[in-house]
C-alpha cells in the first residue's frame, strides 16, 4: 500500500525525483503497511554491527499464521536462552501445569525412635530446593519421634543421569552459577539467586584497612572450602574483589581488596557433585535436630522397594515454577524441567530422553522439528540450532493448548519483569511485548508476542549469530518496537521513527551482549 499526497496547480520534478509545485517541495507517495514495515525492519538490519553476521528473523499474524516479515526464516542459528520456549511447553504438554517436583525421606518404620536400616533422601529434581527445605525435613523427622538411624544416609539422585553438563558447555563458563551441574538432588545458594547446584560467597570488608576480609557461605557448609586471601582497602578504593573456583575441586579462593566503605559483595558459583553438597547438608540438619546417624553418607544408589515416606516436601506447581525459570532466564530449572520431561516419558531423565518428550510435545501443536537440534533443556550449548519458522509456529501452535495462559504469563514483558525489565520502556512495546531473550557471546536472541498498533497480534523470532559487536540488543528492542507501532496506515519514517526513539538507541542503556541480564551479580535488568 502507498500512501499518497493529492497535488494541484503546475508541477515539475527534480532530478531527485520529488515533486514541486510553486517552488515548494513535496515528497512522493511512500509505502504504508506490511511493505512499510519490512522497509523498517530492512533498514534496521543495516546496522554496521550487523556486519558479516547472520540475521534470522520471522513475523507471522498470530491468528492466521501468515507471514508478514520474513528474512531468513528457515535458517537455522544458536538460540540461546530461547531453547526455554520450547523446554516449558515441553513440560507443560507432558507434566502439567499442576505438576511438583517431590523430595522424599523414606526408611523402615521407626521402632522406639529406631529407624532400623538405610535411610533414604530421594529427588525428583526439584531445581527450588533450599537449605531452609532440607532443615524441615529433618525437623519433620524429629516431630514424628525419630532420634537414631541404625544404617547409612543415601542420597538418591537416580531420577537423572550422572551427566551433569550438556554437550559443547564452555569450559570457561563451569564454574558459574549460569553452568551449574545438574542433579535430581540439588540446593540453591539463596532464595534470591535461585541457581541450584550453587553456593554465593558474601565478602564483607574488614574492620580496618589491612585486616581480612570477613568471608561467610550461603548454603552454611563444609562441603565447599574457602580459601581467602581477600584483604581490606582504605576508604574508597572500591570492590576489587575476585571469586573463583577450582576447576577440578569445591575450593574457592577469594582474592583482592575491598574497601572499609565499600559494603558487601558476592558471587555465585557452581559445585561439583551437588547430591555431594545436599548429603552434607541433611547429615548436619539430622544432627542439628537430634538425630543420630550410626552409618556412612552414600550417594548415588537408588531407593529400593519397600522403605515408607517419612517426610516429605513438594515445590511449587510447575506453572509457578515456569515463571521462575523464563523471566531471569534460569538455567537450572531449565535442565530440571528437561530431564523431567524424559524421565516421565521414557523413564530416563537423560538429554536424549528430554530432547525425544520435548519433541513429540510440541510437534503435536504443528512444530516440525526435523530442522532442529535441542540437546538441552536451557540453551547453553551451541549445538543447540533452531529456525524462526520453527519459533513462531510453536508460539502460535501453544495457543491451543490447555496450558497457554501460564504459558504466556511465564515470558518477560517489556519494561515490567525479568530479563525485559529495563528495556524498550516509553515505547509501544512497553507492557505489550512479551517475549523470550537469548544470549552468548556472539549469540543474541528474542521471540515472542507483540501487539501492533491496530490490535493484531503477531508472533515473532530474532535469532542474530556471529556479530562481533559486544551487544546488538538494541536491534532486537528497535524490531519489538517497529511491530508494535505498526498500524496499516504507518510510513516507513513513521515507523522508524519510534523504533530508533532514544529510549532503545541510547548507548548509555545499552545492555551487555555476552550472558544475559540477570546473570551479572548484581543483575543488570
Amino acid at each position: 500500500m502507498r500512501k499518497r499526497t493529492l497535488i494541484s496547480g503546475a508541477v515539475a520534478v527534480t532530478a531527485a525525483g520529488a515533486i514541486t509545485i510553486a517552488g515548494t517541495v513535496v515528497a512522493q507517495a511512500q509505502e504504508t503497511g506490511d511493505d512499510a514495515l519490512a522497509a523498517a525492519i530492512d533498514a534496521i538490519l543495516a546496522d554496521p554491527k550487523l556486519v558479516d553476521s547472520q540475521a534470522n528473523i520471522l513475523v507471522k499474524d498470530a491468528t492466521t499464521g501468515e507471514v508478514v516479515y520474513d528474512h531468513n526464516g528457515n535458517q537455522r542459528a544458536i538460540p540461546a536462552s530461547n531453547n526455554k520456549i520450547a523446554t516449558v511447553a515441553g513440560a507443560f504438554e507432558v507434566l502439567g501445569a499442576d505438576y511438583t517436583f517431590a523430595t522424599e525421606v523414606l526408611g523402615d518404620r521407626p521402632v522406639d525412635g529406631v529407624v532400623d536400616g538405610d535411610l533414604y533422601l530421594r529427588g525428583s529434581g526439584d531445581p527450588s530446593m533450599l537449605i531452609e527445605d532440607y532443615q524441615k525435613l529433618a525437623a519433620d523427622l524429629a516431630d514424628a519421634g525419630v532420634s537414631t538411624v541404625n544404617g547409612d544416609l543415601v542420597a538418591d539422585d537416580t531420577a537423572f543421569d550422572d551427566a551433569r553438563h550438556g554437550d559443547e558447555w564452555a569450559w570457561g563458563d563451569l564454574q558459574y552459577a549460569d553452568a551449574m551441574e545438574i542433579s535430581a538432588l540439588t540446593v540453591a545458594s539463596t532464595s534470591t539467586s535461585n541457581q541450584a547446584g550453587t553456593v554465593r560467597v558474601f565478602v564483607d570488608p574488614g574492620a580496618a584497612e589491612g585486616d581480612d576480609a570477613k568471608i561467610t557461605l550461603s548454603p552454611a557448609n563444609d562441603y565447599v572450602e574457602i580459601v581467602n586471601e581477600a584483604t581490606t582497602g582504605a576508604a574508597g578504593s572500591g570492590d576489587e574483589i575476585s571469586i573463583n573456583r577450582d576447576e577440578h575441586s569445591n575450593t574457592i579462593t577469594v582474592t583482592g581488596t575491598l574497601g572499609t566503605d565499600a559494603g558487601q559483595t558476592y558471587g555465585t558459583r557452581s559445585v561439583i557433585e551437588p547430591t555431594d553438597l545436599v548429603a552434607s547438608i541433611f547429615e548436619d540438619a539430622l544432627e542439628d535436630n537430634g538425630i543420630t546417624l550410626n552409618g556412612d553418607v552414600v550417594s548415588g544408589e537408588e531407593t529400593p522397594q519397600g522403605p515408607e515416606t517419612l517426610a516429605s516436601h513438594a515445590s511449587a506447581p510447575l506453572a509457578d515454577l515456569a515463571a521462575d525459570l523464563m523471566k531471569p532466564s534460569n538455567n537450572s530449572y531449565a535442565e530440571a524441567f528437561f530431564k523431567a520431561v524424559g524421565n516421565a516419558t521414557t523413564g530416563e531423565g537423560t538429554f536424549e530422553a528430554g530432547q525425544e518428550g520435548v519433541y513429540a510435545a510440541i510437534e503435536k501443536y504443528g512444530v516440525n522439528t526435523d530442522p532442529i537440534r535441542q540437546v538441552d533443556g536451557s540453551g547453553m550449548s551451541r549445538w543447540d540450532e533452531v529456525t524462526p519458522d520453527m519459533v513462531t509456529d510453536l508460539l502460535i501452535g501453544a495457543k491451543e493448548a490447555s496450558w497457554f495462559d501460564a504459558w504466556y504469563a511465564s515470558f518477560p514483558v517489556a519494561c515490567a519483569d525479568g530479563t525485559l525489565a529495563s528495556r524498550m520502556c516509553d515505547t509501544a512495546a512497553e507492557g505489550n511485548v512479551h517475549a523470550k531473550t537469548g544470549t552468548l557471546t556472539s549469540v543474541s536472541a528474542l521471540s515472542g508476542y507483540v501487539t501492533d498498533a491496530d490490535g493484531r497480534e503477531l508472533v515473532f523470532s530474532v535469532l542474530f549469530n556471529d556479530h562481533l559487536a559486544d551487544s546488538v540488543k538494541s536491534l532486537e528492542d528497535q524490531v519489538a518496537v517497529a511491530l508494535a507501532s505498526h498500524s496499516q496506515d504507518a510510513t516507513e519514517a513513521e515507523i522508524k521513527t519510534f523504533s530508533e526513539d532514544e529510549s532503545v538507541t541510547d548507548p548509555a542503556k545499552v545492555i551487555p551482549g555476552d550472558k544475559e541480564c540477570s546473570y551479572y551479580e548484581p543483575a543488570v535488568c
